[in-house]
């Protein structure tokens, strides 16, 4: 019942680490440098000649800062993928082909997963189709939807 008194200590954790998405703190991005802990000892002073030296460097620094943690996102944002991707294999379908289109409206667990065949009669991207069943009916299909057709004998629609 006590967790607004360990708030501030969260918040300054949580500012002050280094999050994995951007590889540099929350507060170091948003004030240009780490903040100033209680125990360390007192940072050594710099003299600029020019008064608005200071504020030239922040925004470099900031701006640097910025740039980094973008393309640490665009780092990290890439492993999930690179992660599925790598036991994929991509969709070979082209018109003509024979699949099974998944069913899932309807359907109890001890029915059949997939109705079909289904004939591709367009490919709209490289994981979108166009699917028609033998009533000639269209569905537009994705990949991971469907699944091809392997038989001894030709279906034909």
């Amino acid at each position: 019942n006590n967790w607004d008194t360990f708030l501030p200590s969260i918040v300054y954790a949580y500012n002050n680490g280094i999050h994995s998405s951007t590889g540099i703190s929350p507060y170091q991005l948003a004030f240009g440098r780490r903040q100033r802990h209680p125990f360390n000892p007192p940072v050594s002073t710099f003299v600029f000649s020019k008064p608005h030296d200071y504020w030239t460097q922040v925004i470099q620094y900031r701006n640097a800062a910025s740039k980094q943690a973008k393309q640490h996102i665009i780092h990290q944002q890439e492993l999930p993928k690179r992660s599925f991707d790598k036991n994929r294999s991509h969709p070979n379908f082209v018109p003509g082909d024979l699949v099974w289109m998944k069913i899932f409206v309807g359907r109890h667990k001890l029915k059949a997963r997939y109705t079909g065949p289904a004939r591709i009669i367009q490919i709209l991207s490289p994981v979108s189709f166009i699917a028609e069943d033998e009533n000639f009916r269209q569905f537009q299909v994705h990949s991971n939807d469907i699944r091809r057709v392997y038989s001894r004998e030709r279906f034909i629609l």
